[in-house]
């Protein structure tokens, strides 16, 4: 889609009918995920199946569909004037990996305290920070996507270093120095890292090999102007199966437990508005633009799920509270960032009218 200077009517009308009505499609993949799972005897057992060390391949399939038209149309030749942006950078740092956790931690102990396996999976899911879908939601809001890309591949590093360390002091240590029931969770440096190098290593190398060569054999123009439109509605149908696949996996905990799902939702309703609203903040008051500002925000507020999942599913197994609130996650973070893509693109004339002459231009995106 291309960005222009006219504001978010005319953004949405240039969408394409599959990006401008997303949130019905995602809804009715939603209802049809759930209806596969109950129509479809074993299907979920047999999705849950077909993995390779612990992955499920459906759901890797699904992701790597989605990731890959985006990431082919990041410009790599412009990474450096986001890398030399010290204020998005730390402000990204600052919201993924001190605001983000110790907000879930504590939205989790005020919404769930007498529900623990529920409560540990919120904070797990409050530890995986998003390296897949914040992409096509920046997108979607015409963001930065260069930014977003480095912001990503930040995240990535942080997640092999940093989430099993920030596990151990989430759920043992602080809740000793306060008082509170402490948990554990088990899991390597090395199941972090698989997991970032499948969802985000193997479409990163593809779109930057896709791009490079595309360009020496065609040239730019044809690059962006005829390749990439065939490739990006792609990204969109990936999304919607792996949505599918999920909701075929988990129907009958979500279906079977509604009240449950509903308690587990409130703090994930109140933490991704804090965390979206909190990265738009920030962003504007550090005068980083609307492209820049969009992209902090939806990092800040993106999760990965994928990673929440099976980490609850490795550590306390399929059918545990665990793993069910690691489900619910999507289920409410997906309608809920569809909807903010809408707020921030319906927030960027305002937002554009107030930047100073020198914040970046409008770019093609």
């Amino acid at each position: 889609m291309t960005e222009t200077a006219a504001g978010p009517p005319a953004v949405v009308g240039k969408l394409s009918p599959l990006d401008r009505f997303l949130p019905v499609w995602i809804g009715v993949a939603m209802v049809a995920g759930l209806l596969l799972g109950r129509m479809i005897p074993g299907l979920g057992d047999a999705l849950g199946t077909i993995e390779l060390d612990g992955i499920s391949l459906p759901i890797a399939l699904g992701l790597l569909i989605m990731m890959y038209p985006v990431l082919a149309k990041v410009r790599y030749d412009r990474l450096d004037t986001v890398t030399g942006d010290r204020k998005l950078l730390l402000g990204s740092l600052a919201l993924n990996w001190i605001l983000g956790p110790a907000l879930m931690f504590a939205l989790a102990w005020i919404f769930l305290p007498d529900l623990p396996e529920y409560r540990t999976g919120l904070i797990i899911v409050g530890l995986a920070r998003c390296i897949a879908m914040v992409i096509i939601w920046n997108d979607l809001a015409c963001g930065d996507r260069e930014a977003a890309a480095v912001l990503v591949a930040i995240n990535s590093v942080f997640q092999v270093v940093m989430f099993a360390v920030l596990g151990w002091f989430y759920l043992s240590v602080l809740p000793g120095w306060l008082g509170l029931e402490q948990t554990t969770i088990d899991t390597s440096p090395w199941q972090i890292a698989k997991s970032v190098l499948i969802f985000l290593g193997i479409p990163l190398l593809a779109g930057f090999l896709t791009r490079h060569f595309g360009e020496k054999a065609k040239g730019r123009a044809w690059y962006e102007e005829r390749f990439l439109p065939r490739i990006g509605p792609w990204a969109l149908y990936g999304l919607l199966f792996t949505i599918v696949i999920l909701f075929a996996l988990q129907g009958d905990q979500i279906i079977s437990q509604p009240m449950d799902v509903v308690r587990i939702a409130i703090p994930l309703l109140a933490y991704f508005a804090i965390m979206w609203g909190g990265g738009y903040l920030l962003g504007a008051a550090m005068g980083l633009g609307y492209e820049r500002t969009t992209t902090l925000a939806f990092t800040a507020a993106g999760n990965n799920f994928e990673l929440a999942i099976a980490v609850a599913i490795a550590t306390y197994g399929a059918s545990s509270g665990q793993a069910l609130a690691g489900v619910v996650g999507p289920l409410i973070e997906v309608p809920v960032l569809v909807a903010l893509v809408y707020v921030s693109l319906a927030l960027r004339k305002r937002f554009t009218r107030h930047e100073s002459p020198a914040a970046p231009a409008s770019k093609e995106s």
